[in-house]
This record gives structure tokens, sequence and C-alpha cells, in this order.
């Protein structure tokens, strides 16, 4: 299985350092927000893609919950950025652009396997960013929108694996 071109866009946020042009978040928090942001764009622009191209309605109405749940994210992230100076991202880091690459030449079956297996994945990596952000964001807000993400995400992961399993795909657990 060839995992290379997935891994959260938020994990990083513990070891990376942000730019200074915010005004009120500390490196960490801005980055989380940043990363948050290139996250939710991807996750949004590969649930349009199962919800397009997958034969299995448990994968597209997985992609439905993905791009719905991930927008939410996404404008509240940019709000937060926004409030606080911080360079609002408008691409797809290489990664997430490689992988939609990949998944965009996908259909059917081939489509919902490879999609459920970097869901899963992507789920784990956001969980566990956003646990680590709910307890240690120096900014309020910040803290209370990774709070509240929390249990969302941990719904979408348990969804990823039960419908991967469903459907014969191994997945990550």
């Amino acid at each position: 299985m060839r995992r290379h071109f997935v891994g959260s866009s938020l994990l990083a946020v513990v070891l990376a350092g942000g730019s200074a042009n915010a005004q009120n978040l500390n490196r960490v928090d801005q980055r989380f927000v940043q990363l948050g942001i290139q996250d939710a764009m991807a996750q949004v622009k590969l649930a349009q893609l199962a919800q397009q191209n997958g034969s299995s309605q448990l994968v597209r109405d997985f992609g439905a919950r993905m791009e719905a749940d991930f927008s939410k994210v996404n404008d509240r992230l940019k709000e937060i950025a926004s409030s606080n100076s911080v360079t609002i991202p408008d691409t797809l880091r290489t990664k997430d652009q490689a992988l939609y690459d990949r998944l965009s030449k996908l259909s059917g079956a081939q489509l919902d396997r490879e999609y459920m297996r970097a869901m899963v994945l992507y789920n784990v990596m956001d969980v566990a960013a956003f646990r680590r952000e709910s307890q240690s964001a120096s900014d309020a807000t910040v803290r209370d929108l990774a709070t509240k993400t929390l249990p969302v995400l941990e719904e979408n992961l348990k969804i990823a694996r039960d419908d991967s399993t469903k459907l014969g795909i191994s997945a990550a657990k």
C-alpha cells in the first residue's frame, strides 16, 4: 500500500514554525490554522471526487459528509485566520494535490478503495492534531474550535473504518 502521499496536513503543526504576520496567535497556533485550512480544502476536493466517481453509495455518502464537515471547519479556520492577520493559504499542498491527481484518474471500486484508505489515514492524523491542539493551543478561540471539532473528526474516523470494513477494503487501523 502506498502511504507516502498521505499524511496529515495538521500533524506537522507540532514541528513546524509559523509566519510572523499574525497579531495574536503564537507560531504553533498559526501553523495549525494554516495547515487546517489546507487540509480542509484537500478533504473537500477529495470528497467531491468521491461523490462524482465512486461506485459505492457508502463512499459517495461518506464523501458528502466529509465535504459538509470540512467546509464548515474551513470556514471557521478562515475566520480565525482573518481576525488574527494570518495568511490564508489558497492552494493545496503538493502531497494533497498529488493524491487528488492520482485519485482523479480512478473510478468505481478502484477509487472507492483508494479514497477510503486515504480517508482513514487522513482522519487518524487529523484526530491526533485536533486532540493535541484542543489540549495545548495558546489561543482560546483555536482551542475551542479544536475541542468542538474533535468529536466530529472522531466520528468521521469511525465511519471511515466501518465503511472500509463493510466494503472489504483493507485500511489502516
